[in-house]
């Protein structure tokens, strides 16, 4: 638990960075901005430009205060949530004389339907949805510092953590460098902190997420796998995106759907030959995607070379680049 970074650092490229080799099985240390040392012309770096909306909302319901969490909106007055002991029908107030009210729809997920329009409410009031593992209340810098730099098609209520380590003057290095930059969204959802508890991996059941794929990611894939070019996913998010939306051919496809996608080994992919991505939970299917990537055997060493040299875990913590 020590390990689990609380608080961002000041300096968003200043996080370590853990190099794995999938060819040799070496590791290198290193600093973030020292990413443009890996990175050859000709690369495709593929990003996730989802936007993390403030999910949670402080409320109160039968005389207590308690928490609400937005998790999908359906339209500017109602959304799905997650609140504790919810009853159908209860009547939930919030600050500056908003109210709702809860209601179970026909899939047995609950709503909370405001009495007018919530979008401008949800602003001002809501508060950053930090993960669980994070032992404190979101405060006003994590509203800047849980989001990307390159954040912009709101939806998610998780951040896209691969990606809090670019700055704006290193995603400029990077295409100084003649490296192509490319967007998917993929809105992170609440299922990314749900461990795997079935007995055999198979039969966990994976959360949905919603993907778009713009037409010019796609030829940008398309065209650098033809050549011979590496596609660099950052963070699981975009391998997921990205491999979710392949046709017969073999050829990835513009997308705008949810997928349900789960990798775990043997997987075989598709488009990514690279990969950014956070220190993650064990049991989690971001831990088993990452280790379809590189073996989990190479995964686990690294985990634990990464602990021994006090490496910073999860969201706000350090990254890997393994290729």
């Amino acid at each position: 638990k020590e390990l689990i970074a609380e608080y961002p650092l000041k300096k968003r490229d200043s996080s370590r960075l853990l190099v794995v080799s999938r060819n040799d099985g070496s590791t290198t240390h290193k600093n973030f901005h020292n990413i443009t040392d890996y990175l050859i012309p000709g690369d495709l770096l593929v990003l996730n430009n989802t936007k993390v909306i403030p999910a949670k909302l402080k409320c109160e319901k039968a005389g207590r205060k308690t928490d609400l969490l937005l998790t999908n909106r359906l339209n500017e007055r109602e959304w799905k949530i997650l609140i504790t002991k919810p009853k159908n029908d209860e009547r939930v107030i919030f600050e500056e004389d908003m109210t709702g009210r809860l209601k179970k729809n026909k899939n047995n997920e609950w709503l909370i339907i405001f009495d007018r329009d919530a979008d401008k409410y949800i602003e001002n009031y809501g508060k950053m949805p930090l993960p669980p593992y994070i032992n404190r209340n979101s405060e006003e810098t994590d509203k800047t510092a849980y989001q990307t730099v390159y954040a912009k098609n709101e939806g998610a209520i998780a951040a896209h953590t691969a990606g809090l380590h670019f700055t704006e003057e290193l995603l400029e290095q990077v295409r100084l460098q003649c490296v192509d930059i490319k967007y998917i969204t993929l809105h992170v959802g609440i299922g990314t902190f749900r461990p795997v508890k079935a007995e055999r991996i198979s039969e966990h059941l994976m959360h949905k997420e919603y993907v778009e794929i713009p037409e010019d990611t796609a030829n940008a894939v398309n065209f650098a796998k033809k050549s011979s070019r590496r596609v660099i996913a950052v963070g699981t998010t975009v391998v997921r995106a990205l491999e979710s939306a392949s046709d017969d051919s073999g050829n990835l496809i513009p997308f705008s759907d949810f997928t349900d996608l789960f990798i775990y080994p043997p997987y075989k992919f598709k488009f990514v030959d690279a990969m950014i991505t956070n220190f993650h939970l064990p049991r989690s299917t971001l831990l088993m995607l990452v280790s379809a990537f590189c073996s989990k055997e190479l995964l686990f060493k690294s985990y634990e070379e990464a602990k021994g040299k006090k490496y910073r875990f999860l969201s706000y913590g350090d990254a890997m680049f393994i290729y």
